[in-house]
């Protein structure tokens, strides 16, 4: 399964949520926040690479007023398409072409749902180590994030863990968003060219990329910058990801939350743009609305599925890929809710082009990972690659001679046609179409099955190892970082 993935052809079916006039309103009006308001960059390199590019910088507020006009030409240097590369095979390449989605673990929870007991408990390495593998079985995910956090590690090291996790159980492509520190961003930087052979053949072949959070409204994390200009230096794809919330860090409207997290990421953008003109950088979105009655986190709603759909147009603007939160379900457990919530979170993005989606197996807005629910979110995902294909019309799909070979009143179960082509239908793995007689002597339902199939793939998958000379470098490398750091 592992030399499998299932990305989905997004050129047949497209949903426009905003006009070309609409976009370049929000454009222009993240342009005048930008110039006028400023964003916060807590960050002494940052604030010097954009005062030496013509932003007006408030030292003292560490705010950057940065004209539209230099936000524009750094962003011009974006390449539009480039690839996210695997550890080893270059057959689960993923191509950013505009043309496909693929689908990602979401992260960082900090408990899991263990398949075997069913408790809700705080995350480790192994957990880490474990979900890659059941990731790595499945053809629906092309790339991950650590799905939970590795409490168990310190905390000035647990981002290089995560990764040592991810690359002895996984061989597709790895993004993280768990480098906050450039003393973490150059270690990482450090495994990942021990993979890759070097460091030039990891700028040719990027088999780590790198997501960074905003801090909403208008403003940066200063380690996140740091670590995401030596990442950006290097070669590394890297993102910055809007969280923007309606009516709590972003305005109550869509398009006012909209701009504000237009603003977060298209000022960080521009500086990695800055600091290295062409490297590899994407969009990236989970935008939400405040629940009203409460003041939480939804991780589900309407707004969050026009939300998925518009970001992408706005990526398409600016000409680079777009990484969309689209399964990080609010439910608390594999239920109705996630369905009804991963469902429209999922297919929405879909339809206007996204490349990336992001959040499979998480619940309660990525702070639970669930087994069962990752490989429920497989078989959503799974079902929106069947929609995304439309419907094939040609000589052989029309089946006018089978039509009139079987005539008034027959059927087709034994004509050569329905053989050569029955396997072209879906079929699920957890859906349930059996009998209602023998659904109701079983008693088990997709959860059941789904939670079933994680410990056989749990039990019986072994990933393509890494080298038994790098996995031991991987675990040098952390282990100098700590020493240096004082880390036990």
């Amino acid at each position: 399964m592992s030399q499998r993935i299932l990305p989905i052809d997004t050129t047949h079916l497209r949903l426009q949520v905003l006009s070309p006039d609409d976009v370049q309103r929000i454009h222009q009006a993240t342009l005048d926040l930008i110039e006028n308001v400023g964003v916060r960059f807590p960050s002494e390199r940052a604030l010097d690479i954009l005062h030496d590019h013509g932003a007006t910088v408030d030292r003292e507020k560490q705010i950057a007023r940065i004209p539209g006009h230099v936000v524009e030409e750094a962003m011009s240097k974006a390449p539009p398409e480039y690839t996210l590369c695997a550890r080893e095979n270059p057959d689960l390449d993923l191509p950013l072409d505009g043309r496909h989605a693929y689908l990602a673990i979401d992260g960082t929870g900090i408990e899991v749902l263990d398949p075997y007991t069913g408790e809700k408990r705080v995350s480790s390495k192994q957990d880490v180590a474990n979900a890659m593998r059941v990731a790595d079985y499945m053809e629906e995910i092309a790339l991950v994030w650590p799905p939970v956090s590795a409490q168990d590690c310190p905390a000035e090291t647990r981002g290089l863990h995560e990764l040592e996790a991810i690359w002895n159980n996984y061989a597709k492509h790895v993004q993280t968003e768990t480098l906050v520190t450039v003393h973490e961003m150059e270690a990482a930087i450090e495994m990942a060219a021990a993979i890759a052979g070097g460091r030039d053949e990891l700028r040719r072949r990027p088999l780590l990329s790198i997501m960074q959070c905003t801090i909403s409204p208008l403003a940066q994390d200063g380690g996140s910058i740091d670590a995401s200009l030596v990442a950006a230096e290097a070669g590394l794809p890297v993102a910055f990801m809007t969280m923007a919330s309606c009516g709590f860090s972003g305005p109550a409207s869509l398009a006012g939350s909209l701009v504000v997290g237009n603003a977060e990421v298209i000022s960080a953008l521009a500086l990695m743009e800055m600091a290295a003109p062409g490297c590899p950088v994407y969009y990236a979105a989970a935008q939400t609305a405040m629940d009203p009655r409460t003041g939480a986190y939804t991780g589900g709603g309407p707004e969050d599925y026009l939300f998925g759909a518009a970001t992408n147009h706005l990526a398409d603007f600016y000409h680079v890929p777009l990484s969309m939160g689209a399964f990080a379900t609010g439910s608390k457990q594999p239920d109705w809710q996630a369905a009804f919530d991963n469902v429209f979170a999922g297919f929405m993005p879909v339809l206007t082009g996204s490349d990336l989606l992001q959040g499979a197996g998480m619940l309660y807005g990525s702070r639970i990972f669930s087994y069962e629910q990752l490989l429920l979110d497989c078989e959503i995902y799974s079902a929106i690659h069947a929609v995304a294909q439309g419907i094939p019309v040609n000589d052989e799909t029309l089946a006018l001679d089978v039509i009139k070979d079987v005539g008034v009143g027959g059927n087709f179960i034994a004509h050569k046609h329905t053989r050569e082509h029955i396997a072209d239908l879906w079929q699920p793995r957890f859906i349930d179409r059996r009998p209602y007689s023998a659904w109701e002597a079983d008693g088990k339902g997709p959860r059941e099955w789904a939670n079933e199939k994680a410990r056989w793939i749990l039990e019986n998958h072994q990933p393509t190892p890494l080298d038994p000379k790098l996995s031991a470098e991987l675990s040098r490398i952390i282990a100098s970082v700590e020493r240096d750091l004082g880390v036990s």
